[in-house]
């Protein structure tokens, strides 16, 4: 179609580069929306869950009714870290923004493949829960790979977020210790886990539009092209 004036001529068009705004503008939408779905799918379990002793992905288990709304959330935090990743693709360090690619990816397996049923008698497939569980645990060390490279980028001025920095690895390393010895409130560590994670992509994605501003230290990365 050689005439530029033609009304569908655009279709044949170039999309372009996508806006680093419109991309980290989706993040904070989304991560709120997990965060629903998360609550959303602990009150639709059946009587005898709690969301104290129960994680979010066994309300996502196999051949649960309503596993369906964890799933979403699951999902949705996937879509917003790889968002995120694309709109800071420039300012990120290559280990967290491939780190947190991977987070991403982990996210989706996790929603793709199931953990085993919570509620005695149901049938397992134990090979789904197996990959659920690698899925699970690559996301938790891409998360803490991606948090350790950030902190080194961060300039020496960016106390806050070299603080949420901290917060956050601690809160991914130590509260997963804690799950073995205080399984009567495993969801609820989960559950924190999740919303200091929440915190710090939300707060990843005011830096890339340039909502909040940090300077880097002087040996961070240079964008890529």
């Amino acid at each position: 179609m050689s005439n530029p004036d033609h009304p569908l001529a655009f279709l044949l068009r170039p999309v372009g580069e996508p806006r680093i705004a419109t991309l980290a503008a989706a993040v904070i939408p989304l991560l709120a929306l997990s965060a629903l779905f998360v609550l959303l799918g602990s009150y639709a379990m059946p009587d005898g869950y709690s969301w104290r002793f129960h994680s979010i992905s066994e309300s996502a288990a196999q051949g649960q009714l309503g596993a369906w709304i964890a799933r979403l959330s699951f999902l949705c935090f996937g879509s917003a870290v790889f968002l995120l990743s694309l709109a800071m693709r420039d300012h990120w360090p290559r280990l967290t923004y491939w780190s947190n690619l991977i987070f991403a990816m982990s996210m989706f397996g996790a929603a793709a493949f199931s953990h085993a049923p919570w509620v005695r008698g149901q049938v397992v497939d134990p090979f789904e829960d197996f990959l659920h569980s690698v899925f699970a645990s690559g996301m938790g060390f891409a998360f803490c790979v991606g948090v350790v490279a950030r902190f080194a980028q961060r300039g020496p001025r960016a106390c806050l977020g070299r603080t949420l920095d901290a917060l956050a690895l601690v809160v991914a390393t130590v509260l997963p210790l804690l799950l073995a010895s205080a399984s009567n409130f495993g969801g609820l560590l989960q559950r924190i886990m999740f919303g200091v994670a929440y915190v710090w992509f939300a707060r990843e994605s005011l830096v890339a539009p340039g909502l909040v501003r940090e300077q880097n230290a002087a040996s961070s990365v240079t964008p890529r092209r």
